[in-house]
């Protein structure tokens, strides 16, 4: 389950996971998932598996750390085979430990199943009670699905087992899921019917191969030379095998609900969401705000890096100069991504270092895409006073961050959010800002280029797509009831 929060150290919510896959035979698919979770390791530093099959036997490689960390040319060279899927984890459920990495691992007989989950399920209780007496324990939402598609594998003559498991299993699942799942001969791709997590479909084309990718982002294609086929649709199943890509909907009608954070914040400046740029949407977020949010300034300064496209777009709207005020140690991971508090506030005392030369005698319209828990950016603010700004006014492109996540962001306790608990007026005294704006609701979804009622927008709004116990405490859940 979900470990307690430090409030004191950090600004962001804490990630969802990332998740790859491939079926290309021919090509050394170890090689490519690699590659495919460097790109993804922005969504999740704390682990990071690989599962690969030849056909006949399935590996899984998998520890705690960094993709570069857990995988060197010795590490990758034995896993030999024409189908794989990995994993890059940020822990929403279960704790930081080797055994809830992923991928997670089921297997029985001849039969291997491996599963790789970006998202969060609200009925695993239940899904946990489920499974039969004398099942092994499971130690994660995502190991309960491993161990139920296991329960329901059926070896057939077609090869479809693991296509018809997943659709006696699928619709009993609650929640957020995007799951790359494999047996020893496919790769199948899911998301659920809201679509909360993003999943695209790639097609590659080597010297001596052809295949299909599967990924959280469209810049894990880019990485590995795989072009965009079509993002996969919510409460779609997609199965890859020898035959090529078919698509199946096991359940029930969809209602497209991606999370709205994913372009304000988690995805990666170069994806495409909904076929959108995200940086582009970022730039325009950043232009709106100049209107709704105007201030008489000397320089719009982002906080870097993940506020620069909004101040571009804020500076070039404005006509305020744009310039650097903070300068990021990009050898510091995200601070909100370390498992562990002092690692945390250390990562947020070394992450920046003003540049006084631009700052000193300035006012500073400082832009930033999000505040969460807020202490983090009251530093940020005294550090930028004793660097001699004049004033700061901070513009958030995106409204304020009000209620918990249930769908894969680690920000369940409502008493922990800044805004949840003080006024506008309020966060601004509390940061130590001469004002502070934030973009509205409507102006936000606008820069995204895409319908707006295409998004979960709950922790801005409150208003859940599906039924979720608001008043839960999700710290007090662990251990969860789980079969021994």
């Amino acid at each position: 389950m979900s470990r307690a929060i430090d409030g004191d150290s950090e600004t962001k919510p804490r990630e969802a996971c990332g998740v790859f896959g491939v079926y290309a035979p021919g090509a050394n698919v170890a090689n490519l998932t690699f590659y495919g979770l460097f790109a993804l390791q922005h969504r999740g530093q704390e682990s990071a598996g690989i599962a690969v099959s030849d056909g006949r036997a399935m590996t899984v490689v998998k520890d705690m750390g960094l993709v570069t960390q857990v995988f060197d040319e010795a590490r990758l060279a034995p896993l030999e085979g024409h189908l794989a899927i990995g994993h890059v984890r940020y822990s929403t459920t279960g704790s930081s430990t080797w055994a809830n990495a992923q991928p997670a691992y089921r297997h029985s007989g001849t039969t291997g199943i491996a599963l790789g989950h970006n998202g969060n399920l609200t009925n695993i209780t239940e899904l946990a009670e489920s499974l039969p007496p004398g099942s092994a324990q499971a130690s994660s939402d995502s190991d309960i699905v491993a161990a139920l598609l296991l329960q329901n594998y059926v070896d057939r003559s077609d090869g479809r087992g693991l296509e018809e498991a997943l659709k006696k299993v699928l619709p009993s699942l609650e929640g957020a899921f995007s799951l790359v799942v494999m047996d020893d001969s496919r790769l199948a791709g899911v998301r659920d019917p809201l679509g909360f997590r993003p999943l695209v479909l790639g097609r590659m084309v080597g010297e001596n191969f052809a295949g299909w990718v599967l990924a959280s982002e469209t810049c894990a294609l880019d990485i590995i030379g795989a072009h965009f086929v079509r993002d996969v649709e919510p409460g779609e199943m997609v199965i890859i095998d020898a035959q090529g890509v078919r698509s199946e909907h096991p359940m029930g009608p969809a209602n497209p609900s991606l999370c709205l954070f994913e372009f304000v914040y988690l995805a990666r400046p170069d994806s495409k969401l909904y076929g959108q740029g995200v940086h582009a949407a970022r730039q325009r977020m950043g232009e709106l705000l100049a209107a709704q949010a105007p201030a008489a300034a000397d320089m719009v300064m982002p906080v870097p890096e993940s506020g620069i496209p909004a101040a571009q777009g804020y500076s070039r709207a404005s006509g305020i100069p744009y310039g650097d005020g903070l300068v990021r140690n990009r050898y510091v991971g995200r601070t909100f991504i370390q498992p562990q508090q002092i690692q945390r506030e250390q990562g947020s005392r070394m992450k920046f270092n003003p540049l006084e030369e631009n700052i000193k005698g300035k006012r500073l319209v400082v832009v930033e895409d999000s505040i969460i828990r807020g202490s983090t950016f009251k530093r940020l603010v005294a550090v930028l006073r004793e660097a001699g700004a004049t004033e700061v006014h901070l513009r958030i492109s995106s409204p304020p961050y009000r209620w918990p996540c249930y769908f894969g962001l680690d920000t369940y306790d409502r008493g922990q959010l800044l805004a949840a608990n003080l006024t506008v007026d309020e966060v601004r005294d509390f940061l130590g800002a001469d004002s502070l704006h934030y973009l509205d609701l409507a102006a936000l979804k606008k820069a995204t280029g895409v319908d707006p009622s295409a998004f979960c927008d709950a922790c801005l709004t409150g208003d859940y797509r599906v039924d979720v116990d608001v008043a839960q405490d999700r710290h007090v859940l662990e251990p969860l009831p789980f079969p021994k």
